[in-house]
């Protein structure tokens, strides 16, 4: 049984160059996010992108596992501040998300640079985005259904 399984839909119109869609996510949090390619490539325009809610995750994701690796080991963060910037290159002519840099910034009482350093590294190593954007091990599945 998993821990957690979470969902999100996108509803497309149009060509790739052309159209445009629109994101939900299961839970309502995010409302409704307009999605384009030029919002991937050119200029977001107040939309979103499928790098940009990466980034998000993997932010997200690291400022918990980050959070959870200084109190277990006896500091306990006031605060981190975390950005990730994702990047879309194109390999063997393909777009492909080639990175996600992390940046921390931490408040922890008690904790010096290198132990703080330490924690990261192992953070950015346990993170689950981590761990899924570095191994690409997660299985893909695709159910396609054409409708008439």
């Amino acid at each position: 049984m998993p821990i957690a399984e979470r969902s999100a839909t996108t509803t497309w119109k149009g060509s790739l160059a052309k159209g445009e869609g629109t994101l939900t996510s299961g839970s309502g949090a995010l409302g409704e996010l307009p999605v384009t390619w030029a919002s991937r490539t050119e200029r977001s325009d107040g939309k979103t992108s499928p790098e940009e809610l990466i980034a998000a995750a993997h932010a997200s994701c690291f400022s918990m596992a980050l959070s959870h690796e200084l109190t277990q080991g006896g500091n306990e963060p006031e605060q981190l501040d975390v950005s990730a910037v994702v990047t879309l290159d194109r390999v063997d002519d393909a777009p492909t998300v080639t990175r996600s840099a992390l940046t921390v910034t931490g408040r922890v009482p008690g904790i010096d640079a290198a132990a703080f350093e330490a924690a990261a590294r192992a953070a950015g190593s346990g993170c689950p985005i981590s761990r899924l954007l570095a191994g690409g091990s997660a299985e893909i599945t695709v159910d396609a259904t054409l409708a008439s």
